[in-house]
């Protein structure tokens, strides 16, 4: 498998919401290709409206710059080396926890995001996606 498409993105989404039920929150989960082309996402009921935003643009950071959105915190704080770097691709650089690549290999294929809660669940929710894509490679 050297390509996420929808069957596998519907895969990742149901292990990420099982995880959001498990810990009792809302949220919103999108994956995207190597090109940083949606290819779903996934509201859960009452999850927030906003978080369809960042859920996307989590993911699309993860495969821009190939990456977790967590490794851009500490980089991106005011005096930091990166500071303002969330202002420039069109506001769409999220630079907190939510955001994973997807990998084969060492290479990037994609990506999942998850918003709709803390950052530490966040994570949590985007992790079991990406476990959920490691069981379909």
């Amino acid at each position: 498998m050297s390509k996420v498409n929808l069957e596998v993105a519907k895969q990742i989404i149901a292990g990420a919401e099982e995880e959001a039920s498990n810990i009792g929150v809302q949220m919103v989960i999108s994956v995207l290709d190597e090109g940083g082309n949606l290819i779903a996402t996934h509201r859960m009921d009452d999850a927030w409206l906003a978080s369809i935003d960042i859920a996307q643009n989590k993911a699309w950071t993860s495969v821009a710059l190939k990456m977790p959105t967590s490794n851009l915190e500490e980089a991106t704080v005011p005096n930091a080396e990166l500071y303002g770097l969330n202002t420039t691709n069109q506001g769409r650089i999220v630079v907190f926890g939510g955001g994973f690549p997807l990998e084969v290999d060492g290479k990037v294929v994609g990506a999942v995001g998850v918003s709709g809660s803390s950052v530490e669940n966040d994570v949590k929710v985007a992790e079991a996606g990406v476990k959920a894509f490691n069981q379909t490679t």
